[in-house]
């Protein structure tokens, strides 16, 4: 880690002395949801926390203050590209910096152990070494440019079953191998200044406790930064105070404060470890500005690129970015020729499913954010297809839950403005605030007004047509609902589980029909009774609005069969749901919602040059694969997917992506699936064997394997050198030539194995790779550098035994026609 200047750490030792202990452990604690402790006796303003990692909301979850909505960190990944990475962090820090903030919570650095991990979405890749070289980038691209970096869930967070409580039983070998690899990087090289500690135990030992806060975090990697909780994940005084645990979120309450005091006055806390963790929150401050020191130079702190602690912003390239990132994610995974379409289009286009016109841009839970707008395969199409007949079919069902009611029908009756009004009422019904909201789904994370115990939605809303609607409310809580003054439903809505994540993400939902006439108004009226339990933190969340549509499949898919006969090609967009792919819960399988399935083979009989977009951000499985022209798998794209789509479609850009996980032909074939604790516990029995490793240990083949990706050109790689000196990292050198007739991009990747091992080592696993953009009929000479650390393995220290390894080199973790063997001493 940087070695800080001593003028900087005398003054941060001058501001710690000048603290009584009241005041040090007051300032452990948050002053918020959202935001820590000022002290303004010592120049400490209060710093700002947002969510991440694919965008940054800011401290309001309120969609009067829209936010970037960047691709999913799977989607990045899939670019195999850390100079990409570097600049997804640098516009997160002008959006972070725009909005006040000085720490994002983010990269999510979890591993991809099983395709059913709920969350999945959210984190980089299957393999440590790509998610380490993404995160890296990611990192840095934040703190160079004044905004902190927030790698989490530490450590072996990569599920979400009983995520709160379960117990990770993981060896030595496999924890250090596998699952802290990657912030080993984000600490070591990127000199990330903040690490979030999970919620789960790991050895029978809470996270906010355990050793691994120490070692190797600390005594090994050097960390100087905070270690910052998961929301609510600090949860004793003692153990978690004597460890290296810095900062407790959210606040102002938590199980620190005046306990603590008391537990350091009583000689059971050292005062000595209260000191190191405000001074390391004051070096945070220092980082990012939020602590007045003057005219010393805090540039050895790592405070952005410029040395100071307020470097400039970056440029904010915004929807350019989230165009750009969604092409070089998008994965061609099947082509028989039939991408890209011709420069002016197909004269005809059949659009397909619901997905096409209602995409998933982002993955649910904490990581969502709100943008300004979206722009939704459908839209793309059509502006980018002036001139051809873009004909859209919804296809089958597939959304499940509630719709919010649109805005576009929705009056605020005390400002005659589009949406609600939104009262805040406290005990004996006192108004605490009233405010209009333009959105009939409000999400309030710490921002409730204090003392909070009712929430009063009021708006004119405005039917399209006459007949009986399904008006719904989904909530956990008490719910009263009023259509023009009477009461239609009382109900209280129990949430889903006990956890924070089940009020808020998987909230349950009440229905009532009721007779509306078009153009006639409904005065509607919902009155919330948040829980005790949740409206002590200040959060809540409610959605007012209908049913998911619903109609029969065989009339969904005779209308698409019909659309697409009459087109010259089709595209099918197909896809997760929120309730399959979200925080706070796991995957029950890896099957398509709904009949999605049935209507991707039908459409592929009636128009043979069926493209399918893959709209999921983690593997589902696609029994259809080798019956369509296409297969694009598209992850979730961002606010910018359908301009991004049509731009991969018409071939202005090319589809740049190759697999960051494994994707499965069946889930039977899945060697490592589990991800729900028995009795508590979750084994991490298959050791270091996870993802494409787990796949060559078992034999299998999938439909897809890690690595893969086509782009719409050829290749050919040739002529294979290494040069391996003692003590060295390993020089790689190959031959690249485009042998297509289009300019495109690949990634070389370059594996390792080593036969008659004395340990138990994977099949052969990633150890370096690069990317190589190249014009027709030219050819390139492409470097990789093997790092020392990718040929040891750990047995109480990382060890390189001696002896012959071979270096694999190709375009996936299966296809590696070049080989060579090299001696290790």
């Amino acid at each position: 880690m940087t070695t800080c200047r001593p003028g900087v750490e005398e003054h941060i030792q001058a501001c710690l002395a000048s603290l009584t202990l009241e005041r040090k452990v007051g300032l452990l604690t948050g002053a918020s949801f959202w935001s820590t402790r000022p002290e303004p006796s010592i120049g400490l303003r209060s710093m700002v926390f947002s969510d991440g990692p694919s965008g940054v909301r800011g401290v309001m979850w309120d969609e009067r203050v829209p936010s970037l909505n960047l691709p999913s960190a799977t989607a990045l990944a899939a670019s195999w590209d850390p100079d990409l990475a570097y600049r997804y962090g640098a516009a997160l820090a002008a959006e972070a910096r725009d909005k006040g903030v000085d720490v994002v919570l983010g990269p999510t650095i979890n591993l991809h152990r099983s395709p059913l991990g709920g969350r999945s979405f959210e984190a980089f890749s299957e393999d440590p070494l790509l998610t380490a070289e993404l995160a890296s980038g990611y990192v840095r691209g934040l703190q160079d440019h004044g905004v902190a970096a927030t790698p989490k869930h530490y450590v072996a967070n990569d599920f979400e079953t009983e995520r709160f409580t379960a117990n990770v039983q993981v060896d030595e070998r496999t924890l250090r191998e596998l699952y802290l690899a990657p912030f080993e990087r984000a600490v070591t090289e990127a000199e990330a200044w903040l690490v979030m500690s999970a919620y789960n135990s790991v050895r029978g030992t809470t996270m906010t406790e355990n050793e691994l806060l120490s070692t190797p975090l600390c005594a090994e990697w050097g960390f100087d930064g905070v270690v910052v909780s998961d929301w609510t994940a600090v949860r004793s005084t003692e153990p978690s105070a004597r460890a290296r645990q810095d900062l407790v979120m959210p606040g102002p309450h938590g199980p620190w404060g005046e306990a603590l005091v008391d537990a350091i006055q009583d000689g059971r806390v050292p005062e000595g470890a209260v000191d190191e963790k405000v001074r390391r929150l004051l070096r945070l401050a220092a980082r990012v500005g939020a602590l007045d020191t003057g005219a010393l130079d805090t540039g050895a702190l790592g405070t952005g690129a410029t040395g100071t602690a307020n470097p400039p912003p970056p440029i904010n390239d915004g929807p350019a970015l989230a165009r750009e990132v969604c092409a070089a994610g998008m994965v061609l995974l099947r082509n028989n020729g039939v991408l890209p379409w011709p420069a002016g289009g197909p004269a005809s286009v059949a659009v397909i499913g619901e997905h096409a016109a209602l995409s998933r841009t982002q993955g649910g839970g904490s990581a969502t954010v709100l943008p300004e707008q979206v722009s939704h395969p459908l839209d793309g199409l059509r502006a980018a297809l002036p001139h051809s007949r873009v004909e859209w079919s919804r296809g089958v069902p597939v959304h499940e839950g509630i719709l919010a009611l649109p805005l576009a029908s929705l009056t605020d009756p005390d400002s005659a403005e589009p949406g609600l009004r939104a009262r805040y009422l406290g005990t004996d019904c006192q108004e605490l605030l009233r405010e209009n909201r333009r959105a009939a789904s409000l999400v309030w994370l710490g921002t409730l007004p204090e003392g909070t115990t009712t929430v009063e939605l009021r708006t004119r809303y405005r039917p399209a047509e006459t007949g009986t609607m399904a008006l719904s409310v989904a909530a956990a809580g008490q719910i009263r609902l009023l259509v023009d003054g009477a009461t239609v439903l009382d109900t209280d809505l129990a949430p889903d589980g006990t956890s924070l994540g089940g009020a808020l993400f998987a909230r349950p939902t009440a229905v009532v029909e009721v007779a509306v006439f078009e153009g006639a108004e409904l005065d509607i009226t919902v009155r919330y009774g948040v829980p005790e339990a949740i409206a002590a933190g200040r959060v809540a969340a409610v959605t007012v609005g209908t049913p998911a549509p619903d109609w029969p499949v065989p009339d969904g898919i005779a209308a698409a069969v019909a659309t697409a006969r009459d087109a010259e090609v089709a595209v099918v967009v197909v896809g997760t749901t929120s309730r399959l792919e979200s925080e706070g819960f796991d995957r029950a399988d890896l099957k398509l919602p709904g009949a999605q399935d049935e209507l991707v083979r039908a459409v592929a009989a009636a128009n043979p040059h069926t493209v399918v977009v893959v709209n999921a951000g983690a593997p589902v499985t696609m029994p259809w694969r080798d019956d369509v022209a296409a297969v694009l798998l598209s992850w979730f794209g961002g606010q910018e997917f359908g301009h991004a789509l049509a731009d991969v479609l018409l071939g202005h850009t090319e589809p740049g992506g190759r697999l960051p996980t494994t994707w499965p032909a069946t889930e039977a074939d899945v060697p490592v699936l589990a991800t729900r604790p028995e009795d508590g516990v979750l084994r991490y029995d298959e050791g270091i064997h996870i993802g494409y490793r787990a796949w060559a240990r078992a034999g299998r083949t999938p439909a897809y394997p890690f690595g893969h990706g086509l782009g719409y050109t050829t290749w050919e790689v040739s002529d294979l050198n290494v040069a391996a000196l003692p003590g060295q990292p390993v020089r790689v050198t190959v031959t690249v030539a485009n042998t297509g007739h289009r300019a495109g991009r690949q990634v070389i990747q370059a594996y390792l194995s080593k036969e008659g091992s004395a340990v138990d080592r994977p099949v052969r696993w990633l150890a370096g790779f690069a990317s190589v953009h190249a014009e027709p009929g030219t050819r390139h000479q492409v470097g990789l550098t093997l790092p020392a650390r990718g040929f040891a393995h750990w047995d109480n220290g990382w060890h390189t035994e001696p002896g012959n390894y071979t270096v694999h080199l190709g375009t996936d973790a299966e296809h590696l026609p070049l080989r060579t063997r090299i001696s290790i001493l």
